[in-house]
């Protein structure tokens, strides 16, 4: 693969592109002000709040890029990029739609049968429906080759069998997008044989159990699916074809914003109290922070372009989420030698409370979306190193 295919050019934007940007900063100052929200780390994962979601979604803020045909606004993916990274940035309760808009959005709409597209696309726009992912598997990780759980082929359905482990806001979701094994494993084909399946929440068989971070937070879950019947039409694309469709998915999963901007209110406050103190010490250990965390934001970019124009992205999104994930745990690192006090999640002081949530949430930013040796190794085969 050729320098240029890793990692793609790096993209123009459009000034109305920056004008959008402005009201969705007017948008959030009012909302701050208001004290409708409180700005934390890892928003996007633990900010879960429908009513938000809903206000964002009658601003056309969800659903940014889906045809309008179903819903959407037929904007650019540099558009969504703006609106997302903005609301990162400023630690907005986006958790409710994120999944639901981020991926199954696309991937409905890439492979989603027109009836799926009108049942869910639609809702999803509105911000009221909520989407998990049944990926990872007990004792497969992120190698989704080794995906275990098993779809029967019935009269008019399939029935799932197995487990699913870190699905996130699956006690809150609508449906699940799952992986799971339609054809026994090809040791010469691990890939072969997977096939993706909507299935609803509320299905009969299926049961949801919490896995609590230390702070007793419930965001991750453990799901369980026994005897669970999926009807022909809520299989999503074409049976034999989910590692395809999934790897197309991974890209919007591992190249967003998200993947350098979960502790970026962190990175914001250690700036400012800097800034504050006059103590130039740590201004080097800074100034490299940032700078590579506008590196990795103009990689996020170019990616953001890519994919709108339909062009292939996941070994450069691998490499962006490998890169990303490192980045924001070298934050919570100057954090904890900037800033005198102690992590609380319960403190008053935002400075106390915002690196008790980073270091809270630190070790999941390398699981979720791929472990950082998965992600290596997609970006050393592209590049003929393996």
């Amino acid at each position: 693969m050729t320098r240029q295919a890793l990692v793609p050019p790096i993209a123009e934007v459009p000034p109305e592109v920056e004008q959008l940007r402005v009201e969705v900063r007017t948008f959030l100052a009012g909302e701050l002000s208001g004290g409708r929200f409180t700005p934390r780390c890892d928003a996007w994962l633990a900010g879960w709040d429908e009513e938000f979601s809903r206000a964002l979604a009658r601003r056309g803020w969800i659903g940014m890029t889906l045809p309008p045909e179903y819903g959407g606004h037929g904007r650019s993916t540099l558009e969504r990029f703006a609106v997302t990274e903005e609301l990162l940035a400023a630690g907005a309760p986006v958790a409710a739609h994120w999944i639901a808009d981020r991926q199954m959005g696309p991937s409905l709409l890439r492979f989603g049968t027109d009836q799926q597209k009108q049942r869910f696309l639609p809702a999803i726009a509105r911000g009221e429906c909520f989407f998990g992912i049944g990926m990872s598997e007990p004792d497969a990780g992120s190698d989704l080759a080794s995906v275990r759980m098993r779809a029967s082929g019935g009269d008019g359905g399939w029935i799932l069998d197995g487990t699913k482990v870190w699905t996130s806001g699956a006690h809150h979701a609508h449906a699940l997008v799952v992986l799971a094994r339609t054809e026994a494993v090809d040791p010469d084909n691990r890939h072969g044989g997977l096939s993706q399946f909507i299935v609803m929440t509320d299905s009969p068989g299926l049961t949801i159990n919490p896995i609590r971070l230390l702070t007793g937070e419930h965001h991750f879950n453990e799901v369980v699916f026994d005897g669970v019947v999926v009807p022909d039409e809520l299989v999503l694309g074409t049976i034999g074809n989910g590692w395809q469709q999934v790897t197309s998915e991974l890209a919007f999963e591992r190249s967003g914003p998200e993947r350098i901007l979960s502790t970026y209110p962190l990175l914001a406050h250690v700036v400012a109290c800097v800034r504050l103190s006059g103590d130039g010490s740590h201004h080097p250990q800074m100034g490299a922070l940032l700078a590579r965390l506008w590196t990795l934001r103009q990689m996020s970019l170019a990616i953001a372009s890519s994919l709108g124009g339909g062009v292939a992205a996941d070994v450069p999104a691998a490499l962006v989420k490998d890169l990303g994930t490192r980045f924001e745990s070298e934050v919570i690192e100057l954090a904890r030698l900037v800033l005198d006090v102690e992590p609380d999640p319960t403190s008053t002081d935002p400075g106390a409370r915002l690196l008790a949530q980073a270091e809270l949430h630190a070790p999941g930013f390398t699981i979720r979306g791929g472990t950082n040796e998965i992600l290596r190794g997609v970006v050393a085969r592209a590049v003929g190193l393996r």
